[in-house]
């Protein structure tokens, strides 16, 4: 691999590591907080995808426009979600919740499915096919906003929970239940905003993903599977580490897509998941709970 290989490889890895980034912050965010694996994100992935296509392609609008949709659209979902079908499973047995998780999974995919039929889709716009070559280097323009938006979402969330006043309720909330309780916080409600912010962010990532990937009912599941790769990496419930672990699988498939071939860069990134799990599985940044930690 000669080095101009290389740099438009590190190009295309951090632009779909950005993505991947906002995904697992959802994951992550949902697991920091409420403690259960949703095992239903990268269906919400894929409804997002659904949002964008049916906006566009009943109105016109731009499908960065219809971002602002699937914000609404998929934060009233997560907290229905959370209201009348997580909350009754938080104290449950772990199987419990999993078994609830991929069931929600499975309806969500089938139902898509009957209303859209398992076809792929994908939508065209004015930058569809739009590049910019910048010393001959190829960056793709539906990409690198995708890549853009979902660097500055991480970064929002992060400032959100760390700074604002239902941020901290939501980490009160997350790190001790009963004493947030007793200060007089809703903790039903900061986990209904937790989960509803997890599930948006999938949302998004769907949205910005339909701008350049295929539509499907089970275009969602390479993604989340992913994730779970990327919140095990920077540690589980790690803001940061999850925007990190994202540019770091992002830039370790597309590397491996060149020096191997496309077909193997899962291949190697799950390879490395295995190897985190037996030799460091509390993640690069150890497990400690710091500022960067829900």
């Amino acid at each position: 691999m000669d080095m101009m290989t290389f740099i438009q490889a590190t190009i295309n890895g951090l632009m779909i590591g950005g993505i991947y980034a906002l995904i697992a912050l959802g994951l992550t965010m949902i697991y920091g907080v409420l403690k259960i694996i949703n095992f239903a994100h990268g269906e919400f992935v894929m409804l997002g995808m659904y949002v964008t296509y049916v906006a566009v392609s009943t109105t016109g609008m731009s499908p960065y426009l219809s971002i602002l949709i699937t914000i609404v659209f998929m934060f009233i979902v997560g907290a229905l979600v959370q209201k009348y079908m997580i909350n009754r499973i938080l104290n449950a047995e772990t199987l419990n919740q999993v078994l609830l998780l991929a069931g929600l999974s499975l309806f969500m995919r089938n139902l898509i499915m009957m209303i859209f039929s398992p076809n792929n889709q994908s939508i065209n716009f004015g930058l569809s096919h739009y590049s910019y070559l910048i010393s001959n280097y190829v960056v793709n323009a539906p990409r690198l906003i995708a890549f853009s938006v979902g660097v500055a979402l991480c970064l929002f969330l992060y400032y959100f929970i760390k700074n604002t006043k239902t941020g901290k309720m939501i980490r009160a909330s997350a790190q001790n239940r009963m004493g947030a309780l007793l200060t007089g916080i809703d903790v039903n409600r900061s986990f209904i905003i937790a989960f509803g912010i997890g599930v948006t962010a999938a949302g998004i990532a769907g949205s910005l993903l339909a701008t350049f990937y295929y539509i499907s009912p089970t275009a969602g599941q390479p993604f989340v599977l992913t994730s779970f790769v990327i919140v095990v990496l920077g540690t589980m419930g790690n803001f940061i580490g999850a925007l990190i672990g994202g540019l770091i699988i992002g830039l370790t498939e597309s590397y491996a897509a060149i020096i191997l071939s496309p077909s193997m860069k899962e291949v190697v990134s799950f390879s490395l998941f295995i190897l985190i799990l037996l030799f460091k599985p509390s993640g690069i940044f150890g497990g400690k709970k710091n500022e960067t930690t829900i």
